[in-house]
Order: C-alpha cells, then sequence, then structure tokens
C-alpha cells in the first residue's frame, strides 16, 4: 500500500455543453487544459499516484504531465462509474482522492487541508463541500443530527431532489478523500436508479454510513473549489478567477502590475520582483521576465524570455530571448529563435527571426532580419534586409562586429560581412565585403536635363489632341 494519497481525477464527461470538438478538459485557463489544473494541484499536494479517467475515444495525451497514469471508462455512465473503473488502483491504495478534471481553481493547499481532515477525523470518507447562494444542479449535502454528512441528493434532473432539499445551500464540491478498503466495498453496492441512470458516486456515503462508518465533511473556504467548467460562459468566469489570483500573486510578490483588469498574465509565467507590467499586456505559455524590466504597454510574449532590466514596448514576441539591459519596440516582431544580445535594440517597425543580434548591436528601424548573425556594437541602418531564402532554402548573413550598413541595404544570403566594414546606402550586397571595406552595390546615378519640361510638353499636347 502506498501511504501517499492516490488521486483519481474524473476527465470522462462528454462535455456535450462546450458545443467544441475539442474535449471539454482540453479547453484553456490561462495557458494551461482545464485537466492540468487539477492534476498539478495534486501532485503539489504530495498525491503519490497521479490517475486520470478518461472516455474511450478521447486522446487528453497534451493535458497529462509526466507520470500521470490514464484509466478509460468504458462507458459514460456517471461519477460511481468512474470511480468503478478505478478499482484496482483503489485497491492499491490507502487513501483515495478523487477530483474533477473541469474544476481548474482547487488548490494544492486545498487539497492537502482536505487531507488532513480526512485522517485526522478517522472517517471513510470526507467530502469538501462549499455553500453557494445558487445551488443551481449541484449535489446538496444532507447532514445528521451530529453534522456528520448522511448522503449527497444530485439535483441534475427533475426527480432527483424533493423542493426541500433543493433548498440546501450547501453543496458537494466534487472532491472526496476516501479509505481505499473502504471505498472499494461500498463501490460494489452502486446503483443506478435515478432519474439519469448513472451511477453517482455520493451514492456510497449512505452504504458507508449503513456499515456503522463516518462520513466527514470539509468546508472549504474557497468558494472558487466549486467552480466548475460545463459551457464556454463557465470557462470565461473560470479564467476570470484564476487571472485575478495570479496577478494578485505576482504584486505580492514584487511586480508592479499597472492595470490588473488590462493585463493577461498565463499560470506558468514567472517574473521576479521590481518588474513593471503595463496596461494591454499578455504574458502566454512558459514566459519569464527579469527584475527591473518593463513590458508594455500594449505587448504579447508568448513563451519568450526576457533578462533583467530590458524594455519591450508595443511589440510582439514568440519563442525568443531578450538579453538584460536590451530594448525592444515599439512595434517589433521578434519570431521563434530571435536572440536579443545584452543592452542590444530591435528598434520599430523590425522583424528578426532565428537570428543572433550581439552585445550592444543596433537595428533600430524599419529592417527585416532573418537566419543572421549580427555581431557586438554592429549598426544597422533603417531599411536593411536580410534576403535569406532563394526559393528552395535559407541562407545565412553573417555581419560581424562595429560593421555599420547604410541605409536600404539589402544583403543576398549566403554573404558575411568583416568585422568594422560599411555598406552604402542603397546597396545590394551579393557578395562577401571584407573587414574594415566599404561595399557598394548600386547602380550609376543619371540626371537627365530638361525632364520635368519634356513630361509637361508632352502632357499639354495629349490634352489639345
Amino acid at each position: 500500500m502506498n501511504e501517499a494519497p492516490t488521486a483519481l481525477i474524473m476527465a470522462a464527461g462528454e462535455g456535450t455543453r462546450m458545443k467544441s470538438s475539442l474535449p471539454k478538459v482540453l479547453h484553456e485557463v490561462c495557458g494551461r487544459p482545464l485537466l492540468a489544473w487539477p492534476i498539478a494541484a495534486a501532485r503539489e499536494a504530495g498525491a503519490g499516484r497521479v490517475c486520470v479517467i478518461v472516455p474511450r475515444d478521447q486522446d487528453l495525451s497534451e493535458a497529462l504531465a509526466e507520470g500521470t497514469e490514464v484509466i478509460v471508462q468504458p462507458e459514460p455512465d456517471g461519477t460511481g462509474g468512474a470511480v468503478r473503473a478505478a478499482a484496482d488502483v483503489v485497491r492499491e491504495s490507502s487513501t483515495v482522492l478523487v477530483l474533477s478534471g473541469d474544476h481548474p481553481l482547487i488548490s494544492a493547499e486545498i487539497i492537502g487541508e482536505l487531507v488532513t481532515t480526512h485522517r485526522e477525523s478517522g472517517a471513510a470518507a470526507t467530502v469538501m463541500t462549499t455553500e453557494m447562494e445558487d445551488p443551481a444542479s449541484y449535489g446538496r449535502i444532507i447532514r445528521d443530527p451530529s453534522g456528520d454528512i448522511e448522503r449527497i441528493v444530485e439535483a441534475k434532473a427533475p426527480g432527483d431532489a424533493t423542493p426541500e432539499e433543493l433548498a440546501i445551500r450547501e453543496v458537494n464540491a466534487g472532491t472526496y478523500a476516501f479509505d481505499a478498503e473502504a471505498l472499494g466495498e461500498a463501490l460494489s453496492g452502486l446503483t443506478n436508479a435515478n432519474a439519469q441512470g448513472e451511477y453517482y458516486l455520493g451514492d456510497v456515503l449512505p452504504l458507508l454510513r449503513e456499515r456503522g462508518l463516518r462520513i466527514a465533511a470539509y468546508q472549504a473556504p474557497d468558494p472558487g473549489v466549486n467552480l466548475g467548467v460545463n459551457d464556454r460562459a463557465d470557462l470565461a468566469r473560470a479564467s476570470e478567477v484564476a487571472r485575478r489570483r495570479i496577478l494578485t500573486s505576482h504584486m505580492k510578490a514584487g511586480v508592479t502590475i499597472d492595470d490588473p483588469t488590462a493585463t493577461w498574465i498565463d499560470a506558468d509565467v514567472r517574473i521576479d520582483p521590481d518588474a513593471t507590467i503595463l496596461p494591454g499586456t499578455s504574458l502566454r505559455g512558459s514566459t519569464t521576465i527579469g527584475g527591473g524590466s518593463a513590458i508594455g504597454p500594449m505587448t504579447t510574449l508568448i513563451d519568450s524570455r526576457v533578462g533583467a532590466g530590458a524594455t519591450v514596448v508595443h511589440s510582439y514576441l514568440v519563442g525568443c530571448e531578450v538579453a538584460d539591459e536590451a530594448a525592444v519596440g515599439p512595434f517589433t516582431y521578434l519570431r521563434p529563435d530571435a536572440r536579443i544580445g545584452e543592452g542590444a535594440k530591435a528598434g520599430s517597425f523590425v522583424e528578426i527571426k532565428n537570428s543572433e543580434i550581439g552585445r550592444g548591436a543596433k537595428v533600430p528601424h524599419l529592417s527585416y532580419i532573418g537566419d543572421a548573425e549580427v555581431g557586438e556594437g554592429s549598426n544597422l541602418g533603417a531599411s536593411t534586409i536580410t534576403a535569406n531564402y532563394d526559393g528552395r532554402s535559407k541562407n545565412r548573413t553573417k555581419i560581424g562586429k562595429n560593421v555599420h550598413t547604410g541605409v536600404d541595404t539589402t544583403f543576398v544570403a549566403p554573404v558575411e560581412v568583416g568585422d568594422d566594414a560599411y555598406t552604402g546606402a542603397g546597396s545590394v550586397i551579393t557578395e562577401d565585403v571584407p573587414p574594415g571595406a566599404l561595399g557598394i552595390a548600386r547602380a550609376e546615378q543619371e540626371n537627365v536635363e530638361g525632364y520635368a519640361a519634356k513630361k509637361a510638353k508632352e502632357s499639354s499636347e495629349a490634352e489639345d489632341s
């Protein structure tokens, strides 16, 4: 027997109210699939095994952390049917936690308190409850005179509960802790004699009481534990609560967020103290921000790393790195594998992808740098372009240290520019430029005298005719 609790996470619901081709538990809340939230909470709370109960016709693997076990529920026959499908795992455990895969707001702290309450009470089962102003279709908690839980009455369909039972505001949060041996025996006694024709997990509680076993309650201080997701409106509500908690956590950790109502930060984003996040900013995926950096306004970072003391203004970054003290923006697009070196600059209307901009180098404005290496201290003039695609393959441009390019320079890759070199404005560089040289490649200028008068005469004659 494993003394650490085993977590069973129910994720086999059909989710028809989402009206989506994507399984319900794969819809995201703050950058994480719904299902990933209770998995992460259970692991953080110390669960020894985490098992997800899935339907037979859905692949939920993208939401499963390494080491998560999968149990298939053969038929969609209710929460009791889900746990019955995990009977073998129950027999191999000492304490079993049952969580819902569509409840993203449950925390490791709450799960830990539930387990502690369960063990200290000596109960066969401990039910997490909460009170709601409008309980809607949530299962109602029926207590005995001593305050222990007698049973849970489902309220999903007419006939499941009486009017008196529907008036109860204390509801089942869908999270339980069980003595595994007692649960295993009770599962065999479940029936589906109800309006839905399903096996309800809550129905094991009267069976346990019939054997003289105690059913304890743990009333969660956070009503959000009961915020399940059944449709897109529920998804939006859960996202709003999760986002507010994420923002509060960062602010309490020393991050300045100017306007939390206009800032979106995913669950896996990491921000060091003294960073400032300005309005209209969205930080997504595995983004990290160093201390003292200022991000925004109106900036999106996806799976990107920004060092300490950097600034990113009015820009869009995906899968890139910005080193300490670097400056990005405004209106900059950094694509995957763009690396902006320490103290370097990627300025206004600049696009960079799969390129390294060296320490202190500058790409100030109106440029496209793709598949390139730009050396330390170089300065690329406005409208510098690396022509990296020849129609069949991508080629690299190598620009050395302390290079200065004139405005409107195009480098036709593959090409290399040596240290301390220059290029003339308007040049199309197709051959290597040696270190310290000036590369010029443009047509010789020709001035046509009297051209304006000639054009005016031609226009006048055309009008007369």
